[in-house]
């Protein structure tokens, strides 16, 4: 599909910040490719069309679960965080996107729960920060798979 962000992403056309971190079972793994207020927020993406969890094929679900368990341990090793929130939302893109987004001891009341979708521009990260995060938890993550 023609300008498809999720299509680019998965094919290394466009490249978020850190790049892709893995792959696995049909899902791509890559930092938020917008604006973040929460370092490691990260996000596994079907590489193929498919916009939400029943739509996925045996083998994506039987996969997706152990992923997103891994990712969400890498991101408590490598950066400290205490509990890591899933998000599946399904509204903007032609492609499942499960959002694993990391949270601190010191993250604000404001930024915690699905609250980490509403922060404001004061709450953006830089991107060398995403990036750092984002393949600080790939190189954990390379510790977790078969």
């Amino acid at each position: 599909m023609s300008g498809c962000i999720a299509c680019e992403i998965v094919r290394g056309q466009r490249a978020p910040p850190g790049g892709l971190l893995a792959r696995r079972g049909g899902f791509a793994l890559h930092a938020v490719a917008a604006p973040s207020p929460l370092r490691g927020w990260l996000v596994l993406t079907s590489e193929r069309h498919v916009r939400g969890l029943p739509d996925l094929d045996p083998a994506e679900l039987q996969a997706l679960g152990p992923f997103a368990a891994d990712v969400a341990r890498a991101q408590k090793s490598a950066l400290g965080a205490e509990h890591v929130y899933a998000f599946a939302i399904g509204d903007a893109l032609t492609h499942f996107h499960l959002h694993l987004v990391p949270r601190f001891a010191d993250t604000p009341e404001r930024l915690r729960g699905r609250r980490c979708f509403d922060f404001e521009t004061v709450d953006v990260l830089g991107e060398a920060v995403i990036a750092r995060a984002a393949r600080d938890v790939a190189r954990a993550l390379s510790g977790t798979q078969p």
